[in-house]
């Protein structure tokens, strides 16, 4: 880990967790599916607490919520749970709500298990030199097609030089997320990550080069790949 991190300003992760992932075809939020003894949700929560410089995290959940205060890591005295809305932003805006007056405010999503730390401390590090944040990417490799408007015939090949996969945590200075991501919500921007909210205000956050294996679980056979991925990080 980073040896000067007492010199290094606070870090505060904000994980939106209010969705009910439909895709899964499961009968519980995704979030609460397990891999191993934990559910994605504590997988997620846990590879941040690792890293001394995140001295807290803020977990945005759905009102209707019953299931994350009898989960062992909502006991944690440095994760504190708040309500989230319907979409991505509403949780995101309410978690930096809590932030207080950290520097830094990291967003990773809640179904993300597999952040590895050697990522994450790639991620911390822009701190030092970067007054706009950044966020994990992965170089798009596959060959990209975009469709006919409408239709599931392809229209042309997209170039996929320049092309990025957006990837969590994106990390930027709390002061500056909370104001592009109220004005984007205030415009009526489309909003999908934290960095939109910041190219929609004209800034040009950093891509940091992450690994392929940290994947959204977002479909039922993804469950299964995170699981494996998910062994060979803890070996």
């Amino acid at each position: 880990m980073n040896p000067s991190v007492g010199s290094s300003p606070q870090v505060i992760a904000v994980l939106p967790a209010a969705g009910i992932g439909s895709r899964m075809q499961a009968d519980c939020p995704k979030q609460y599916l397990t891999i191993g003894h934990q559910t994605i949700l504590e997988h997620a929560i846990h590879a941040l607490l690792r890293h001394p410089r995140i001295t807290q995290v803020i977990v945005a959940i759905s009102p209707e919520d019953q299931q994350f205060k009898m989960l062992p890591i909502a006991s944690d005295p440095r994760v504190v749970v708040t309500e989230g809305g319907q979409q991505r932003a509403d949780s995101v805006m309410a978690g930096l709500q809590l932030a207080g007056n950290a520097q830094w405010v990291l967003v990773h999503d809640a179904a993300r298990p597999c952040l590895h730390p050697d990522d994450l401390e790639r991620l911390l590090a822009i701190t030092v030199h970067s007054k706009v944040g950044g966020i994990l990417a992965a170089p798009v490799r596959d060959t990209m097609k975009r469709a006919q408007v409408g239709q599931n015939v392809i229209s042309h090949t997209v170039e996929r030089q320049d092309l990025w996969h957006a990837l969590t945590p994106q990390l930027f200075p709390l002061e500056l997320l909370k104001l592009c991501l109220q004005r984007a919500l205030d415009e009526g921007a489309t909003v999908t990550d934290e960095a939109s909210a910041l190219e929609h205000c004209g800034y040009h956050p950093l891509l940091v080069a992450g690994r392929a294996d940290n994947i959204k679980v977002t479909r039922p056979e993804d469950l299964a790949l995170a699981a494996f991925y998910l062994t060979q990080l803890n070996n």
